[in-house]
């Protein structure tokens, strides 16, 4: 059976954008201090981690609120959804889509829910945007991908569990800063990565992270939609993959024809970790603070148990005009403060005292 890719009904695109990374940050280095005696490699330089005050819901309303300062008139309440993926809602029972909401002045006349698909959730909240703009039941709706460091002390993911994300404010294709050509999702049940309830903390299988999983589906999502588009690397000009760490989507990507100048800005993982729902849309957020009008996109996102969500998108000719209406999320990263392990155990709440 041949299986297309998706397109909404009517023209849509991304109307605003706004991305928030919060300004601690943990070497690499103090986490192997403390747990490896100082030896040992790391997947990354360091990880953004957020601070006391600061959670998903804090998170997303500066994301969100960055996000319509790009879309410049546009009143909060014709957003007619509000949808935030996440791993770390910070309430099991009460949405984060309504505080969001509501502190951005979007209800009450607004659909809010919350979404969960591991570090693909931010994509499945824009995939579901586009789908209701797309079939003409909302002119405008808003998804936002955000999450908190998480990993448990000492395991493999602390390294890399950051915490960070975007917001995307989907519109008619007339008003956009880039417009949606296709998407396509593809998913399976490829369990690497789980956390059951009651736990504080995920768990992974090591030996399924990468090929069953990440390199499986992210490409598989890649070259589907680029095949149903009769595209390749080369009709891109900038490739935006989830990046657990700095050597995935860098092989994702050279597997598929794509060179390094091709997805440099969106290799944040390096610098700040990986943020989970928020990884791919913060890549494609710092790739949409430097594109240029008529440039090609490629967004490719992963979600582990598993799946993978992609799109294509081209640019517009009102994106220049609005990419400094907002803190651009090389901004965020540059204003980086360095902790020690025992000032983010604190933030991180992960010290308990009896």
């Amino acid at each position: 059976m041949v299986v297309s890719v998706m397109r909404p009904d009517r023209a849509v695109g991304i109307v605003g954008y706004g991305a928030y990374v919060p300004r601690y940050r943990l070497p690499a280095e103090e986490i192997n201090r403390v747990w490896h005696g100082g030896a040992g490699d790391a997947p990354v330089r360091e990880k953004a981690v957020p601070g006391p005050d600061e959670d998903t819901v804090s998170m997303s309303i500066e994301a969100a609120r960055n996000a319509l300062r790009r879309a410049p008139g546009l009143d909060p309440t014709a957003l007619r959804a509000v949808w935030v993926g996440s791993e770390s809602h910070p309430y099991a029972v009460k949405p984060t889509s309504t505080i969001v909401a509501d502190a951005i002045g979007a209800g009450p006349a607004v659909l809010g829910a919350d979404w969960e698909f591991a570090c693909k959730a931010g994509t499945e909240a824009l995939q579901a945007t586009i789908a209701l703009v797309g079939s003409g039941m909302a002119g405008y709706a808003l998804a936002i991908g955000m999450d908190t460091a998480q990993g448990r002390p000492g395991d493999a993911l602390e390294y890399t569990a950051a915490a960070g994300g975007a917001a995307y404010i989907v519109g008619p294709a007339a008003e956009s800063l880039a417009v949606l050509e296709a998407s396509y999702s593809y998913a399976s049940d490829t369990p690497d990565f789980w956390r059951r309830p009651g736990q504080v903390f995920p768990q992974h299988a090591g030996r399924f992270t990468g090929e069953p999983a990440y390199f499986r589906h992210s490409l598989a999502a890649a070259r589907h939609i680029l095949d149903a588009l009769g595209l390749s690397a080369a009709d891109c000009d900038w490739a935006v993959f989830h990046q657990p760490n700095v050597r995935f989507p860098a092989s994702a990507a050279a597997e598929l024809g794509f060179t390094r100048d091709q997805i440099a800005p969106s290799m944040l993982a390096g610098e700040i970790g990986n943020t989970y729902s928020g990884s791919s849309l913060l890549g494609l957020s710092a790739v949409l603070d430097v594109a240029t009008p008529g440039q090609r996109i490629l967004q490719v996102s992963f979600g582990s148990g598993a799946g993978s969500d992609a799109f294509v998108w081209t640019v517009s000719d009102a994106l220049a005009e609005r990419q400094r209406l907002a803190p651009q999320t090389r901004d965020y990263i540059a204003r980086r403060v360095a902790i020690d392990y025992g000032l983010y155990a604190r933030y991180r709440g992960i010290l308990h005292r009896h």
